[in-house]
C-alpha cells in the first residue's frame, strides 16, 4: 500500500470518527440539557438561596450564614432530626430483615414463585402513594380495622396515629411493609450463589442454619450492602406518608415530623425559602455522610467472592 493510500485511509478514519462523535453528542444532548436545566441549575440556585432571605414574593437578599446559624437553635428542626433518625435506624433494619427472610423462603422452590414474587413486590410500588397513606390512616384510626381485629381477641384498641407514643411506629410499620423491592434483589442474589458451596458444607456436616450463616450470608453481603445504602437514602427522603397521616403538620406533638416534612413546611408553608434551601443542603450532607460511613465500614463486613 502506497503512502498516499495510507494517508487517505487515515483521513477517512478520522472523518468517520468525528462523525460518530457528533452523532453521539447529538443523542446525548437531551441528557445534558436535563442535567443542567433540571439538576445542576436548581442545585446551584438552591445553594445561593441558602445564603439569602427569600420569601418567593420579593427578590432574595444576601444574609450570609444566618440561615445555617438558625439550624443550631431551631428546636422543631432538632425534633424532626430525632424523629427522622429513629425512623431510619428502626425501619430500615426491620425492612431488610423481613425482605431477606422472605427471599430465603421463596428461594427454596415454592410453587407459584412468580405469583408470590409479584404479590410481595406490589407494596413497594404502592407504599409511597397517597392512596396507601390514606388507607393506613384509616386502618390505624381509632375505629380502624386494626382496632377491630384486636377487639376480636379481647384487646382494647387505641388511637395509633393520634397518640404521640405510637404515631411514628405506624409509619415505621408502613415502611417495613414496603419490603418488595429489596426482597426481589435479595432473591436475585440468592440465585447467584453456587449450589456447590452448600453441597460442600453439607458434606462437612453443616446443618441448614450453619450453611445460612457461614455460606449464604457472607456471599450475600454485597447485596445486603447495596440494599442498605438504597433504603437509608430512601428513608431519609420519606415525606408522603407523614404528610398524609398527620394532615401535613407532623402531629401529634410533632411525633411524625419527618425532616423532609419540616423542610416543606418552612419553604412552602412559611415561605421561608432561603432557610428551606439551607435545610435541603443539610439533608444532602446527612445522606452523604451516612453513605460514606457505609462505604467505609463495608471493607470490614462485605465479602466479594473474587
Amino acid at each position: 500500500m502506497s503512502a498516499t493510500t495510507e494517508l487517505r485511509t487515515l483521513r477517512s478514519g478520522r472523518q468517520t470518527s468525528k462523525q460518530q462523535n457528533k452523532a453521539a453528542f447529538f443523542f446525548l444532548l437531551p441528557w445534558f440539557l436535563g442535567l443542567f436545566a433540571v439538576t445542576l441549575g436548581p442545585m446551584i440556585a438552591s445553594l445561593y438561596l441558602s445564603f439569602t432571605d427569600y420569601n418567593l414574593l420579593q427578590p432574595p437578599s444576601f444574609t450570609g450564614l444566618d440561615n445555617y446559624s438558625r439550624i443550631l437553635t431551631d428546636e422543631r428542626l432538632h425534633k424532626s432530626l430525632q424523629v427522622t433518625f429513629t425512623y431510619v435506624l428502626v425501619s430500615v433494619p426491620l425492612q431488610l430483615a423481613l425482605a431477606l427472610a422472605l427471599a430465603v423462603f421463596l428461594d427454596r422452590g415454592v410453587r407459584g414463585l412468580a405469583i408470590y414474587r409479584s404479590v410481595f413486590y406490589l407494596p413497594s410500588l404502592l407504599g409511597t402513594s397517597v392512596a396507601i397513606a390514606v388507607l393506613w390512616r384509616t386502618v390505624f384510626g381509632t375505629e380502624g380495622l386494626f382496632n377491630e381485629a384486636l377487639g376480636l381477641v379481647g384487646i382494647e384498641g387505641r388511637g395509633w396515629i393520634s397518640e404521640p407514643d405510637t404515631a411514628l411506629f405506624t409509619l415505621i410499620t408502613l415502611n417495613v411493609w414496603t419490603f418488595g423491592a429489596p426482597m426481589v434483589i435479595f432473591l436475585a442474589g440468592l440465585r447467584q450463589i453456587p449450589a456447590s458451596y452448600h453441597e460442600a458444607a453439607a458434606v462437612d456436616g453443616a446443618g441448614r442454619w450453619r450453611r445460612f450463616w457461614s455460606v449464604t450470608l457472607p456471599l450475600l453481603t454485597p447485596i445486603i450492602f447495596f440494599n442498605l445504602v438504597l433504603q437509608i437514602i430512601h428513608a431519609f427522603q420519606s415525606f408522603t406518608q407523614a404528610f398524609i397521616v398527620s394532615g401535613g403538620n407532623g402531629g401529634p406533638a410533632d411525633s411524625t415530623l419527618f425532616y423532609s416534612l419540616y423542610l416543606y413546611q418552612r419553604g412552602f408553608g412559611n415561605f421561608d425559602m432561603g432557610y428551606a434551601s439551607a435545610l435541603a443542603w443539610l439533608l444532602l450532607l446527612m445522606v452523604g455522610t451516612f453513605t460514606a460511613i457505609n462505604f467505609w465500614a463495608a471493607k470490614y463486613w462485605v465479602f466479594y467472592d473474587d
